[in-house]
């Protein structure tokens, strides 16, 4: 068995676990992202994973959990890094346009090499810090890059009306939803189970000022 025979089994698992049903050209891309990830690594040092059989869990798996939360035409993943989770969101979801934001230039670097080899259509590179930004997104994803506080106060005129922020954690305290500036609301905080890893995840979903807030939204504290 080959190394990405290896890769593949473990990623077929996984999605089966969470579940997420991916057409087999959807797997064969993510397999190409990982193997371009762990290329360039070696260079780079564009993540801390650095074998691709746990990258299998910690990138694609971690950012694939959060899918069925992301909702729009339009997503941007802000201080995506290597593309995390933007890149795999992509993948799964091609009729979706999404923006991948780094100020990092090593960074981009490798997502404007990644979105070439790819050939994603559906995905653009804007290197920049959050708040120089422009733009209305339907959803916004970050991967704990800062706190709720700090990431809306950088970003958060980018959440289109109606839209929603996924705010992706290994776990939030009280203290930190309750920072959370007006008019953004805490909507929910979901539990996420990524098979393979072994570490405690959550997604904070945060709906903008526009948002109409039915009787049974609440503020789920952890």
């Amino acid at each position: 068995m080959t190394d990405r025979d290896l890769l593949r089994q473990r990623l077929v698992a996984g999605l089966a676990a969470l579940p997420c049903d991916l057409a087999e050209p959807a797997v064969e891309r993510l397999l190409d992202y990982l193997v371009l990830l762990a290329r360039w690594n070696g260079t780079y040092n564009l993540s801390a994973v650095r074998e691709p059989l746990e990258m299998v869990a910690r990138h694609l798996l971690d950012s694939l959990a959060v899918a069925p939360c992301v909702s729009g035409a339009t997503l941007a993943d802000l201080g995506t890094g290597p593309g995390l989770p933007g890149i795999p969101l992509a993948i799964a979801a091609p009729q979706r346009t999404v923006t991948l934001v780094d100020s990092n230039g090593k960074k981009t670097r490798f997502l404007r090499a990644a979105v070439r080899e790819l050939k994603l259509d559906n995905v653009q590179v804007v290197e920049s810090r959050v708040e120089n930004v422009a733009g209305s997104f339907d959803c916004i994803t970050a991967r704990a890059f800062a706190s709720l506080a700090d990431m809306l106060a950088w970003g958060g005129h980018l959440l289109a009306p109606g839209g929603r922020w996924l705010a992706l954690k290994g776990r939030v305290t009280a203290e930190e939803l309750a920072a959370v500036p007006a008019p953004f609301r805490v909507l929910e905080v979901r539990p996420l189970r990524v098979p393979g890893l072994d570490a405690e995840r959550c997604v904070v979903i945060i709906a903008g000022p526009d948002h109409e807030v039915g009787a049974s939204a609440t503020r789920i504290q952890p």
